[in-house]
C-alpha cells in the first residue's frame, strides 16, 4: 500500500501526524535543505517552499559560466533528495508575504499556517545602490546568470573569429570581473583558462595571447578574508596565468562594454565585451518584510540579527538561517560569513532544536565549527586555510575538490563532476560549450 500523503493542510499524511507540529521552511538552499533532511522521518509535518524545484550548488556556478560543467551538474531536484520522506512536502512557489500574527506564509495565492517557520531565503546580488549597472554587468547568483556569462563569452569569441579588425577582436576577447573574493577569483581564473588554452586549437583567427581578463577589486589584495600569505599566492598565480589585477580600484560607472574605475592614480577606463559582477550580495527581500512585520532590525546588508537560537526577538517560532541572518553570538563577536559551511550547520542545528523543544528535551547551544576556507585559482591550483594549516598549489586543489564533492548533495552529480574535472585536466577540453537559446544545456 502506498504511503498516505498530504496536500497543504487539507489531509495530514497519517493519523500520527494529524496533530504534529507543522514546520514550514522557506528556501531550499544549503540551510533549508539541511533542516529538511534533519526533520525527515520525524514526528513533524514539514513543508519546504522554494521558487525553484532544485537545490543549486552555488560554489560551482563559475564552472557553469566557463563551460566546464553543465547546469544540471550543479543542480539537484529537491524531490529526488526529499520526496521519499513521508512527512516532507515540497511546494514550488515564491513566498510573497508572512503574516506573523496569524502565523501564515502567503504564496501562489494560498495561505499556509505554520507552528515553526524556518526562513532560509538566501541572498541576491547587490550593486551598492547602482541597480542600473545590472543590465551591463552580469552577476553570479543563479543558473541563469552563469548561463548568460557563458553565452556572452562564447558568442563574443565566435564573433571574433569572423572579425577582420584586430582591435575589435581584442575587445571581443576581453572580460572584466568585478570583485576579488573567492567567486571573482575563481571565475576570472576559469574564464582566462577557457580563452587562452581550451579554445586555442578550435579557432583559427583568434590569437590566445590577445585574450584579456581583468580582475577589479577595491582592496590591496585579492581574497582579503583569507590569510595574507594565501592572498599573495593566489594573486601571484592569477598574474602568472595571464589575469590582470586592478587593485585599489572602485567602480565609478558601468555602461555597455565599458566601465570606469577610480584609483589613487586617477580614473582608468576598461573596455570589454563581457563584464561580470561578483562584488556584493544583499539579503533576500524577506528580511525587510519580516522587519516590518515583527519590528526586528536589519543591518546594512538587509540581514536580520538573530538570537542565540536563530529566532527573531519576540518571535521564538520564527528562525532565520543562512545568508539572511546575522549571527554574532560567536567567540569573537563577528557575524558568521555567508558561506555553505555555516549555512549547513545553522540549518541542521535549528531543526534539531525544534525537535528537542517539541519533545521538551534539552539541546546543546549552537557552536560553529570552522573548518577553514579555500578558493581554486586555476587548473590544479588552489589556496586553502584549514584551521591554520595553509596549503597552496596541487595539494590545495585536491583538498578543494574533495571538500566540494563531499558537500555536493547528489551522488550522480559527484560522479559527473569528478569525471569532467579529470577530463579537463588531462585534455584541457570542456564539455559544456554549446550556445543555445534555452537555459538547460
Amino acid at each position: 500500500m502506498a504511503p498516505e500523503r498530504f496536500f497543504l493542510e487539507l489531509t495530514p499524511a497519517s493519523e500520527l501526524l494529524r496533530t504534529a507540529p507543522h514546520v514550514v521552511i522557506v528556501g531550499g538552499g544549503f540551510a533549508g535543505l539541511e533542516a529538511a533532511h534533519a526533520l525527515a522521518g520525524k514526528t513533524v509535518r514539514v513543508t519546504l517552499i522554494d521558487k525553484r524545484n532544485f537545490n543549486l550548488f552555488q560554489p560551482l556556478l563559475y564552472q557553469v559560466a566557463s563551460g566546464l560543467v553543465a547546469q544540471t551538474d550543479v543542480a539537484t531536484p529537491l524531490r529526488i533528495m526529499l520526496g521519499k520522506a513521508p512527512n516532507v512536502q515540497i511546494l514550488m512557489g515564491e513566498v510573497e508575504e508572512i503574516d506573523t500574527t496569524a502565523q501564515e506564509v502567503i504564496f501562489n495565492n494560498r495561505r499556509l499556517r505554520y507552528d515553526h517557520l524556518i526562513v532560509a531565503a538566501g541572498a541576491t546580488s547587490s550593486f551598492f545602490g547602482h541597480n542600473e549597472w545590472g543590465q551591463f554587468a552580469t552577476p553570479m547568483k543563479s543558473l541563469e546568470d552563469a548561463y548568460a556569462i557563458r553565452k556572452r563569452v562564447l558568442s563574443a569569441l565566435e564573433e571574433a573569429e569572423q572579425t577582420p579588425d584586430v582591435n575589435q577582436r581584442r575587445l571581443l576577447q576581453s572580460v572584466v570581473v568585478v570583485g576579488g573574493g573567492p567567486t571573482g577569483c575563481e571565475l576570472a581564473a576559469s574564464l582566462n583558462d577557457l580563452m587562452r588554452h581550451t579554445l586555442e586549437r578550435d579557432f583559427k583567427q583568434i590569437d590566445p595571447s590577445h585574450c584579456k581578463v581583468t580582475l577589479v577589486d577595491p582592496g590591496d589584495r585579492v581574497l582579503r578574508a583569507m590569510d595574507p600569505q594565501l592572498s599573495k599566492a593566489a594573486g601571484d598565480h592569477l598574474q602568472r596565468s595571464g589575469v590582470e589585477l586592478l587593485l585599489g580600484g572602485r567602480v565609478k560607472t558601468i555602461e555597455e562594454g565599458k566601465l570606469v574605475v577610480t584609483t589613487t592614480d586617477g580614473e582608468v577606463t576598461l573596455e570589454a565585451s563581457t563584464i561580470c559582477w561578483t562584488a556584493g550580495v544583499a539579503a533576500s527581500p524577506l528580511g525587510k518584510l519580516l522587519s516590518e512585520q515583527t519590528g526586528c532590525s536589519i543591518d546594512r546588508g538587509g540581514r536580520i540579527p538573530v538570537e542565540p537560537d536563530f529566532s527573531i526577538a519576540g518571535h521564538p517560532e520564527i528562525r532565520v538561517v543562512g545568508d539572511l541572518c546575522s549571527y554574532s553570538h560567536t567567540a569573537n563577536g563577528k557575524p558568521l560569513p555567508g558561506m555553505a559551511g555555516p549555512a549547513v550547520q545553522m540549518g541542521g542545528w535549528v531543526a534539531k532544536d525544534i525537535l528537542a523543544k517539541s519533545q521538551n528535551q534539552p539541546h546543546q547551544p549552537f557552536v560553529f565549527n570552522d573548518f577553514g576556507s579555500m578558493a581554486v585559482i586555476g587548473p590544479l591550483f588552489a589556496v586553502a586555510d584549514l584551521r591554520g594549516l595553509k596549503v597552496t598549489g596541487p595539494l590545495g586543489w585536491l583538498l578543494w575538490g574533495l571538500a566540494h564533492l563531499a558537500f555536493m548533495p547528489g551522488n550522480e552529480n559527484r560522479i559527473t563532476l569528478l569525471t569532467k574535472w579529470l577530463w579537463m585536466i588531462a585534455t584541457r577540453e570542456r564539455s559544456a560549450l554549446v550556445i543555445t537559446d534555452a537555459r538547460s544545456s
